[in-house]
């Protein structure tokens, strides 16, 4: 996951260099009539930036770090076995002394000493669980390792995969919307002229009518398509965590 995070620095860079192109133009950025794509930051960094933003990658690179401390841990597990032991004591002591001569009865002599006693030892255990089951052990803990780095890449596609079709799917609303406004134009320029030749009875109403649902339609899915296109727009910005600022 370095690499995500190397790449998303880079891409990042390339990011702040283009909004500083974008801002020496002379003139807003007008969605009907200019070319989106000239205006939105490269595709590289807004997947690199997805990727430092989103929520399930980040969850999925902490869980690799949690089986990379287990792996650790699991290695180490057998120095538990090994140990120092110290004891240290310190009081009164009682010694009862006795001597046998000549089958007499011994006398009995006691004693008392102030005495510091300690002790210092290692120790080993090898229990058999330990010994039988730790290579299974860390083997089980590097598999998991393994299996949340491929967690992390699984997610990983997941996120460019869905940036690229948002991207496209922006670009994509974005030429429908000049086709469109280009559309309404032509059919409102229509409507006039049926205005005037309806006025002098050139057309019928029939003709009239039919004309006029044509603008309707025209307008209506121009409406449509602005918030397609706002939708869009949007979306790709939850995405990739950043504002593109395009308008």
């Amino acid at each position: 996951m370095n690499l995500i995070r190397s790449g998303f620095f880079f891409s990042f860079l390339l990011f702040i260099l283009s909004l500083g192109g974008f801002s020496q133009t002379n003139r807003p950025f007008d969605p009907l009539v200019d070319d989106i794509s000239t205006k939105l930051p490269p595709l590289i960094a807004l997947i690199d930036s997805a990727l430092a933003n989103d929520p399930y990658v980040q969850f999925r690179q902490l869980q690799l770090s949690v089986n990379t401390f287990k792996v650790k841990e699991v290695q180490y597990e057998w120095t538990r076995n090994l140990g120092l032991q110290a004891n240290l004591g310190y009081g009164t002591f009682d010694y009862l002394y006795n001597n046998t001569l000549g089958g007499q009865t011994p006398p009995t002599y006691t004693t008392q000493q102030n005495l510091t006693q300690y002790g210092v030892g290692a120790y080993i255990r090898f229990p058999i669980f330990d010994v039988i089951g730790r290579n299974n052990q860390i083997s089980l803990a590097k598999t998991e390792t393994l299996q949340a780095g491929q967690m992390i890449e699984v997610q990983a596609r997941e996120v460019r995969e869905r940036v690229i079709m948002q991207y496209n799917n922006l670009i994509e609303k974005q030429h429908l919307l000049k086709i469109l406004v280009k559309y309404v134009e032509t059919s409102r320029i229509n409507m006039q002229m049926a205005e005037k030749e309806f006025a002098n009875g050139v057309i019928s109403i029939s003709e009239f009518t039919r004309i006029s649902e044509i603008v309707n339609r025209a307008e209506t899915e121009f409406e449509s398509s602005k918030m397609e296109f706002q939708t869009a727009h949007m979306l790709l910005e939850e995405t990739v965590g950043i504002k593109l600022n395009i308008y």
